[in-house]
């Protein structure tokens, strides 16, 4: 069934990927159109969440929002697409980065790098970033249901020199990477909803108290990387421009769970800025009303 699947679907999404940009974001309305008006797709929870971090907008900002991220959804699943065909030289064009010299001065010292982000404006297309490095890259994904897609996914990371790999492959691969003193540098997207009963740490993010994922400083801890935070801001429709700030070279010098909170602090400016941006339609406050005891 998973290769039927893959074999009806994956002719559509290679012709998709084939359209120039201008047929491609007449798509992305399209699909804005069925999302927000036919389908509705997680619209209550976008809304009960923008109304949750942001108690003194009107409901008049609430649906402009909305509007807003629902139309920047659908960019971002047709540039997803796009990563199917889209060549090195356009993605360079469409994908810049203000100052790689950041990562080229931490590489300089012989230091691999946690990269930790958000699901803020786009990170489908930060995989260009290793044509401009010399560290090979990394990052922590979870295994999708379907193996061919899962196949495919992987390969279209590993044009740039870029591996997906498990939470449970993480610490193994990289503590192999370490003894042999390769350089890496390995994207973490830290914002989710840890499970519950899993949380190590909670903390305020926009205001409300949540578990927080810890697994990119413990990491960066264990293994002594620099911990770089990306922020990505949306230029116009199809570019992006990326500005990395790093939060620190000497993780081990932090307590435990600062480095986190001061990751959620920049991820919060950014949602601030400009919150269309933010993927709402994760349920990322669904913990906020069983805070155990000991973190209250």
């Amino acid at each position: 069934m998973q290769f039927l699947v893959y074999i009806l679907v994956y002719p559509f999404l290679w012709f998709v990927s084939h359209l120039p940009f201008k047929l491609l974001y007449a798509v992305s309305d399209a699909l804005y159109f069925i999302l927000y008006y036919v389908v509705g797709y997680r619209k209550k929870v976008v809304k009960e969440n923008l109304r949750l971090v942001f108690p003194d907008k009107s409901e008049q900002d609430i649906n402009t929002i909305t509007k807003k991220f629902f139309h920047h959804l659908s960019d971002m699943v047709v540039e997803s697409i796009k990563s199917l065909s889209i060549s090195e030289a356009e993605m360079k064009k469409r994908f810049t980065f203000t100052n790689i010299e950041e990562i080229h001065k931490i590489e300089n010292t012989n230091k691999s790098i946690v990269l930790m982000c958000a699901h803020y404006g786009s990170w489908e297309w930060i995989f260009i970033l290793q044509t401009h490095v010399k560290s090979k890259g990394y990052a922590i994904y979870k295994r999708l249901e379907n193996k061919y897609f899962d196949r495919l996914i992987k390969k279209i990371r590993a044009k740039y020199n870029s591996y997906l790999i498990t939470t449970k492959e993480t610490i193994p691969i990289l503590v192999e990477a370490k003894r042999k003193g390769e350089l890496t540098i390995n994207g973490f997207i830290s914002d989710q909803s840890p499970k519950r009963h899993k949380a190590f740490h909670w903390n305020e993010f926009m205001n409300i108290k949540v578990p927080v994922h810890t697994g990119a400083e413990m990491l960066a801890k264990k293994l002594d990387m620099a911990v770089v935070f990306f922020r990505v801001k949306k230029l116009k429709r199809g570019y992006y421009e990326t500005t990395f700030e790093t939060i620190t070279t000497s993780p081990n010098d932090y307590k435990d769970y600062e480095i986190t909170d001061l990751f959620l602090k920049l991820v919060e400016q950014q949602i601030y800025d400009a919150p269309e941006y933010y993927l709402w339609t994760h349920k990322r406050w669904k913990h906020r009303d069983s805070v155990p005891p000991e973190f209250q």
